[in-house]
């Protein structure tokens, strides 16, 4: 399945939510008009993994609920930028978790904001476009994150969160009081309130385990508590940046020939793998992937990802080369593991990224005192 870009994909929120507070944006989700909005952001919530457990998420699934798709791939950084500027992934140019740097035969972690070396990447020059907090704030609407206190200041934060007044919580109680008193006290205001810990858990332990449903249970409970505390005139919408699944087959592929001759570099992650071919060698990496993966990956060329709308109807020049020359995205539970330069995701056993129903779609639910 592809992201039904324009038709009910992540990039479609921000704008219907603006123009719930009112704005004079396109409302392509029709939302209904709110004085104040809270987006509650579950990292990893994904729409399948949540209808399979209703037992132990009472609240989240008893409410009215419709199913949007994440951009590709299906991660966390892709779907932040298509939340934070209203744009597909192929306009915004998050189109990954490691990128190549076009030029440099570098690497950039863009959810870490790392570069080999200590270098560093303006985040201004990385994801340029305006983002909806910014429209928000210059029309008098109070745009908040409510987050973490590690993530303050952060590359990823200022890439997709430019133009929010950054509100730090740490913990349930925490974000349930400091979204409290923003809305409170805020004629408008747009509140997005991020929790993590669901998508650690799964990556750690899997989803659907024990300790990943009593995070579930956890994630339940903080949406019916913004739910109780919202005051009147306001709306809350829960949804997530992906979903997940527990890999079934891990292939290594620093130990395949096959799958490192004629490669530059390996980027993406283990569920959607941009693939740098060495100069000339794009066409032979295309055949080897292709060969090696058989039916157990999409593995396609850089021109084909484009034209096939992986990214959207649309992939800016400038932001090409951060594509892969090959593009191997595993079907079923299959993770394309490299070990010596990514030890932690090597050790998971939950994945996402990939085009699976399981990682792409993810909930939108309502509560509304309006």
């Amino acid at each position: 399945m592809l992201p039904d870009y324009g038709a009910g994909s992540l990039a479609d929120l921000p704008g219907s939510l603006l123009a719930a507070l009112g704005l004079t944006e396109p409302n392509p989700l029709a939302l209904d008009p709110a004085a104040r909005v809270c987006l509650l952001l579950v990292d990893g919530l994904g729409a399948e993994l949540l209808r399979a457990h209703p037992e132990t998420a009472p609240f989240l699934s008893a409410l009215p609920a419709r199913t949007l798709t994440a951009g590709f791939p299906a991660t966390t950084v892709t779907s932040l930028c298509s939340l934070g500027t209203g744009l597909t992934p192929g306009e915004h140019g998050m189109v990954g978790l490691t990128l190549a740097v076009p030029g440099t035969g570098h690497l950039f972690n863009c959810l870490r904001w790392t570069l080999p070396g200590g270098r560093t990447m303006d985040p201004d020059e990385w994801q340029p476009a305006p983002t909806v907090y910014q429209r928000a704030a210059a029309q008098g609407v109070d745009a908040v994150y409510v987050a973490p206190a590690e993530f303050e200041g952060s590359g990823l934060t200022r890439a997709v969160y430019r133009g929010v007044r950054y509100v730090p919580a740490d913990g349930v109680d925490d974000i349930v009081a400091r979204v409290g008193e923003v809305l409170r006290a805020a004629p408008r205001a747009h509140v997005t309130a991020y929790y993590g810990k669901l998508d650690a858990v799964g990556h750690m332990s899997g989803w659907g385990g024990a300790e990943w449903l009593g995070e579930l249970a956890v994630v339940d409970g903080l949406a019916r508590r913004l739910a109780e505390s919202l005051p009147p005139g306001s709306a809350l919408y829960v949804t997530a940046d992906h979903g997940m699944v527990n890999a079934t087959e891990k292939l290594d592929a620093e130990r395949v020939p096959a799958l490192t001759e004629g490669v530059a570099l390996l980027g993406g992650e283990a569920r959607a793998r941009h693939v740098y071919a060495e100069p000339g060698a794009a066409g032979h990496v295309l055949e080897a992937w292709r060969a090696t993966l058989g039916d157990r990956a999409w593995v396609v060329s850089r021109q084909e990802a484009v034209e096939s709308g992986w990214f959207g109807p649309r992939v800016r020049e400038a932001w090409l080369g951060r594509i892969g020359d090959v593009v191997a995205v595993p079907r079923a539970g299959l993770a394309i593991t490299a070990p010596t330069r990514h030890p932690i995701e090597a050790l998971f056993t939950g994945y996402h990224g990939s085009l699976t129903a399981a990682e792409l779609n993810v909930p939108l639910l309502e509560v509304s005192t309006r």
